[in-house]
């Protein structure tokens, strides 16, 4: 019974995303057929038209708009590569094909649409996005994958092929890796409880070696340094549709701090987008108090890294007890570690003795 909605709530997703670019198209085919200069309408992502909202705990758009007119000649190459990005997401929705960001730019060339470089390519497809109201991701377009899970989490695909076969993410001692099939797939059950996001590699691998995911019945999620959208959304929904509480572990610098906030409040960025964010997800370290409180091993803090802390100061997703706490200690001491830095205790001692500390510390 369950796969059965599952299908028919995916399928209906579809159809609304087709309906809405197809709209998107008849839209300016009618306008060329009243006689006029088609153009396209959409909320304007200036920075003077972004606003972080306490209520919904993120950035989101204001009223502001800007019109892209095919009559005004500087707006002619970025109207012309939005309308062949809508149809080019079509065609992947349509046929229920998956791009990545790097093929999207590739694949203009061949309708023999330029862009000169990728970010110019990932930019038109953020405006798509603000236009139609979905993400990227609806459209089936992807960064490369680079995060990855492990835990007793068996999830069932909905792509086509795999519909209805179930996979364990404690199937390899690797993790796997979070793509298009697994963003998508259902969760069928899970025997953890909470999920452990990490920054870095090497302590995903050394968490999935000490069996973490056991001890402290966990999925292990690594976001690879700044987690990408997709990671993001997976955590979302981790929290949202099974109820797990998410912790998140960063190198202690003010780099770190920006990962965690991102998960929890997301970023200007994706202001015009819902979903990506996890408000109730808890910043565990490592602090800079944890540099002083556990005398780690530490290097000094760079002029970037204290101008990027001034700029955080500023920033009001950043305004809790706890984070100006961090900020302030952190320009204090002028010093910044990482999270391999415990080893000097020994090599399970992260595990051992500062993690459950911080669980319970930040529960």
């Amino acid at each position: 019974m369950k796969r059965k909605e599952t299908e028919s709530s995916t399928k209906e997703k579809r159809r609304e995303i087709l309906k809405d670019l197809k709209g998107f198209g008849r839209q300016l085919y009618r306008q060329m057929e009243g006689g006029k200069f088609p153009s396209v309408e959409m909320p304007s992502r200036s920075t003077e038209n972004i606003f972080y909202s306490p209520e919904v705990r993120q950035y989101i758009l204001g009223e502001k708009s800007v019109k892209r007119s095919s009559r005004n000649i500087r707006h002619i190459r970025p109207f012309t590569q939005m309308v062949w990005a809508g149809f080019f997401a079509r065609e992947l929705v349509k046929n229920r094909k998956t791009s990545t960001l790097r093929d999207v730019y590739y694949s203009a060339q061949a309708y023999e649409m330029s862009f000169k470089d990728q970010p110019e390519s990932n930019n038109i497809i953020t405006d798509l996005e603000t236009t139609t109201g979905f993400a990227r991701e609806d459209f089936n377009v992807f960064p490369e994958e680079r995060s990855a899970i492990f835990g007793d989490l068996t999830i069932e695909y909905t792509v086509p092929g795999y519909e209805g076969k179930q996979l364990n993410l404690m199937s390899h001692p690797d993790g796997v890796m979070i793509g298009p099939s697994l963003v998508s797939a259902e969760f069928a059950k899970t025997g953890a409880d909470k999920v452990i996001a990490i920054e870095k590699g090497g302590l995903f691998t050394r968490f999935v070696e000490e069996r973490v995911h056991k001890k402290f019945n966990a999925l292990l999620v690594l976001t690879a340094g700044q987690a990408p959208r997709a990671t993001r959304h997976f955590i979302h929904r981790l929290n949202k549709e099974l109820d797990l509480p998410v912790f998140i572990f960063t190198d202690g610098d003010p780099w770190g701090m920006h990962i965690a906030m991102v998960i929890i409040s997301g970023s200007a960025n994706a202001a015009h987008l819902r979903g990506l964010t996890t408000p109730d997800a808890k910043w565990s370290g490592v602090y800079a108090t944890d540099i002083v409180d556990y005398k780690l091993p530490s290097d000094p803090l760079t002029d970037v890294d204290v101008k990027r802390l001034h700029e955080l100061e500023k920033d009001p997703r950043y305004d809790g007890e706890l984070w100006k706490r961090e900020i302030k200690t952190f320009l204090k001491i002028r010093k910044k570690a990482e999270q391999e830095a415990f080893s000097r205790y020994g090599l399970t001692y992260i595990v051992d003795e500062y993690l459950p500390a911080k669980l319970e510390e930040t529960a």
